[in-house]
């Protein structure tokens, strides 16, 4: 297991690549907590800084696919540090102001979330040409949902380190710092110069038009919410039992499985359609969550919530593959960024709605949202999974595969022909290419008519 991932690791490239977005990314996810700390500091109440904060999120929600449709037409470095800059003046504006003028904090809060950099799904549209056999991009996306666990964790606490030995301006100008750092690392690196998204058809939905995607999309949603009631439920599960650190036994049991999960499943590889092992992973989470309503003791309800979690980072994983194989030619770096922006919102509201449940039926109500929205997912894939049994990626033409096409049930015979024929086409891991590797025309459009 640590064999194939060293070996991943040791691949030219892979490892700058993955610790430059894993730093680019930390602003934001540490901006709750550094703008909670500041603007409580500067003598703003609870519901402020929880403004400022969703107004970070909201700002990053719209954002990201928009610059991440902006790369695929531009390239990485001409998008990437630009936003990552931007970003971080805007943070320094919020620290050198303050709450005074109040709107001007807002806009800063706009600026900060609204322009941070789509490294995310950056990093995962570099994969297939810096790694180029498929069995090393399935594990790298699974190494990829592991390190963002680790990275959410390490984040928040070298937030308050910087607190603690210095303030809490200083906390957001050092996230911000490091944040444009990384995204130096990653847009200077020759993958991401070289990187060019394929020509993609003329169409406003961009990534949207794909059926399969939006499918994707529902479900996570539905995943996002989960976790965002669970972090909800955890914190009264801790009122009722102590205080202190429960919620946070629960939260980090939470983040150990699904780090376990996500090692176990990528050191191997799988066989059969990620559309279909897609189906058996979200249907575990939803199983996973369920037993959380039980409430039981502190060390039981740690060891549920540690299962809880074993699926999440498969799930994520095999996601990713997905979203690769559903995205319209020339937008898959907009489409992962639309899987990330799903998920917050999805969490935003798993918040909003685990809340009242909390408020007026207690932690097990509370704790029955994410074993609801878990099961909605399962339901969305179950029941468009039609849309899902047709990528747009010919198959068989993913990196590191031979020529021939295999169809999943219920794809045209046409399109294992069309596959086959685009096999004499640039391969993904040529520098020209993308890792969508969608060179059919889209439905509905011509080939010849190209943004």
């Amino acid at each position: 297991m640590a064999a194939g991932y060293g070996d991943l690791l040791r691949t030219r490239h892979a490892a700058r690549l993955l610790t430059g977005t894993l730093i680019g990314r930390l602003p934001n996810a540490t901006a709750a907590i550094a703008v909670l700390l500041f603007a409580r500091s500067e003598g703003g109440s609870y519901a402020l800084a929880g403004g400022l904060s969703a107004v970070y999120g909201a700002a990053n929600a719209i954002g990201q696919p928009l610059l991440g449709r902006a790369v695929d037409r531009y390239g990485q470095p001409r998008v990437m540090l630009p936003a990552a800059v931007v970003s971080a003046l805007g943070a320094v504006l919020f620290v050198v102001v303050g709450l005074d003028p109040l709107p001007v904090a807002y806009a800063a809060m706009l600026v900060a979330g609204g322009f941070t950099p789509p490294l995310e799904g950056g990093l995962r549209a570099l994969w297939p040409t810096v790694l180029g056999r498929e069995d090393r991009i399935h594990a790298a996306y699974a190494l990829d949902a592991v390190a963002q666990e680790v990275m959410f964790a390490v984040g928040p606490l070298l937030v308050t380190l910087v607190v603690a030995v210095w303030s809490e301006g200083a906390a957001l100008l050092v996230i911000n710092v490091l944040g444009v750092a990384g995204a130096l690392s990653v847009v200077m690196s020759p993958p991401s110069r070289r990187w060019r998204s394929a020509p993609r058809e003329a169409h406003w939905l961009g990534a949207l038009r794909s059926p399969g995607l939006l499918v994707l999309l529902g479900s996570f949603f539905f995943v996002g919410l989960a976790l965002g009631a669970i972090a909800v439920g955890s914190v009264a599960y801790a009122d009722q039992h102590g205080g202190g650190m429960v919620s946070s036994y629960l939260l980090s049991a939470l983040g150990a499985g699904a780090l376990v999960g996500g090692v176990a499943y990528g050191a191997r590889p799988w066989a059969g359609s990620p559309e279909r092992r897609l189906l058996v992973l979200v249907a575990a989470l939803a199983l996973g969550y369920l037993p959380l309503v039980l409430v039981p003791g502190v060390v039981a309800m740690t060891v549920l919530a540690g299962v809880a979690g074993v699926f999440l980072a498969p799930a994520l994983a095999c996601a990713f593959v997905v979203v690769d194989r559903h995205a319209p030619r020339g937008t898959v770096t907009e489409a992962f960024s639309w899987l990330v922006t799903t998920f917050v919102v999805g969490n935003a509201v798993g918040t909003a709605v685990a809340g009242p449940a909390v408020e007026y039926g207690g932690v097990g109500p509370g704790f029955a949202v994410p074993g609801i929205a878990g099961a909605a997912g399962l339901v969305v894939l179950l029941a468009a999974r039609r849309f899902l049994a047709r990528p747009v990626a010919p198959q068989g033409a993913e990196a590191g595969a031979g020529p021939v096409a295999e169809s999943l049930p219920g794809t045209p015979s046409g399109a294992a022909a069309e596959a086959v024929s685009d096999a004499v086409q640039p391969g993904p891991c040529s520098p020209a290419a993308e890792n969508d590797r969608n060179r059919a025309a889209e439905p509905g459009f011509r080939a010849g008519h190209q943004a």
